[in-house]
């Protein structure tokens, strides 16, 4: 089998690049050229099951696999969140059924204890604040699994992320936001490489469809993770107390909370449970001299302190990022597009170019609450240009230290 098959989509569009300022995907559509062998990664939600079934009513030849994230299914989030516990395991399998597909469950524990949550662990302890989701899509569902699918002969997997791969004249893979751009996923999907993209396969990301018409297909499919509710939060935390998961880990150890002038305001248990921004849980005994609310402004794990300040000190005028990881040709010399900072967040007009490993951008206009550790992705209108992982930021307002 050829290392990149032609894996369709339903989406193709001329070799030319669309201008920063373009807001909408190419939509011209085309069947699929052939019936490909895939494999959908099935959490046990509604929206993989659904991508799965739609894959299979493609005219594609589909199994289902669940992947067994913890050594402990029991340890992980319970409550039928659709995302890494045995009740999700057997929702996936019953969903299968349903699809008529064959179905397995393949253990990825191991390669998920080390590549996500000990890295999840070793970011916090360096005083980053790291996006385990976007790691996972990285190294579990588009690395090992994507691998371990090519060996076994599939051409393609499939997810139920809402993003569109687009084919364009000349064969070459974009990975664009999602028609339904408020359940767009493509900022968790920017570490994709070509080759990764060459094997992806979002059968949701391509139509125009809300949760609620998802969740109305699913039910007239008779799949009984219609209502099932949407996962949140991190999978790995079972309980959602993500200081104390930490804590448990790396241990509690005391230090400062000071403001930008170094003087002491408080005292804190480890400086790896705060994250730059943050506003709650702070603890500190008396408010500022204008009685503003602080925040947190930086982490320092050298000498466990943490400083906070004034919400302005928060803005931030650029930023160095390292690890990039493109969606396809790399970008040559300083460009313009928009940036996306956090999963959930808006687009914010930049400048980038890259130089070596290290990616500098600047801002059109200061951006609040930039943490290193953080992924910031690029775009080109909608077409994702690639990932790269926050270093260091520069403040619009130096601090007093």
């Amino acid at each position: 089998m050829a290392d990149s098959p032609a894996v369709p989509t339903e989406t193709t569009a001329p070799s030319s690049r669309s201008a920063p300022s373009s807001r909408s995907a190419p939509s011209s559509r085309s069947a699929p050229s052939r019936r490909l062998k895939v494999l959908a990664a099935m959490s046990g939600g509604v929206d993989s099951a659904v991508a799965a079934a739609r894959a299979a009513e493609a005219g594609h030849d589909v199994t289902g696999v669940h992947l067994a994230l913890s050594a402990n299914p029991q340890s992980f989030r319970t409550g039928a969140r659709g995302c890494c516990t045995l009740e999700d395991s057997r929702d996936a399998r019953r969903a299968a059924d349903v699809i008529g597909i064959p179905f397995y469950v393949w253990d990825l524990a191991e390669r998920f204890r080390e590549d996500v949550v000990e890295d999840f662990v070793a970011e916090y302890e360096a005083g980053r604040t790291p996006n385990p989701c976007l790691r996972c899509n990285e190294k579990i569902k588009f690395a090992a699994l994507l691998d371990k699918a090519l060996a076994l002969g599939f051409d393609a997997v499939c997810t139920g992320h809402y993003a569109t791969v687009v084919v364009r004249e000349d064969g070459s893979r974009e990975l664009h936001r999602a028609s339904d751009e408020a359940k767009d996923q493509s900022y968790v999907l920017g570490v994709l490489d070509e080759r990764q993209l060459a094997h992806a396969m979002f059968p949701l990301g391509e139509t125009l469809t809300t949760k609620d018409e998802i969740r109305a297909e699913a039910e007239q499919r008779g799949l009984a993770v219609a209502k099932k509710p949407d996962s949140h939060d991190i999978c790995f935390i079972a309980d959602g107390d993500t200081r104390g998961f930490l804590a448990d880990r790396l241990g509690r150890a005391e230090g400062d909370i000071v403001d930008e002038a170094g003087t002491k305001v408080g005292s804190h248990e480890g400086a790896y449970g705060f994250t730059i921004g943050q506003r709650k849980g702070l603890k500190i005994g008396h408010p500022a001299a204008d009685g503003k609310p602080r925040y947190v402004l930086d982490i320092s794990p050298v000498d466990n302190t943490v400083t906070v300040g004034p919400a302005a000190a928060l803005d931030v005028a650029g930023l160095t990022a390292v690890r990039p990881r493109w969606c396809g040709t790399p970008p040559r010399g300083p460009g313009r597009y928009t940036a996306q900072l956090r999963a959930h967040g808006g687009e914010t007009p930049v400048a980038a170019e890259c130089a070596g490993d290290e990616l500098r951008v600047r801002f059109d206009a200061p951006v609040r609450g930039v943490a290193p550790g953080q992924a910031i992705v690029l775009y080109d209108g909608t077409r994702v240009v690639g990932s790269a992982t926050i270093a260091t930021t520069e403040r619009a307002v130096p601090t007093h230290r």
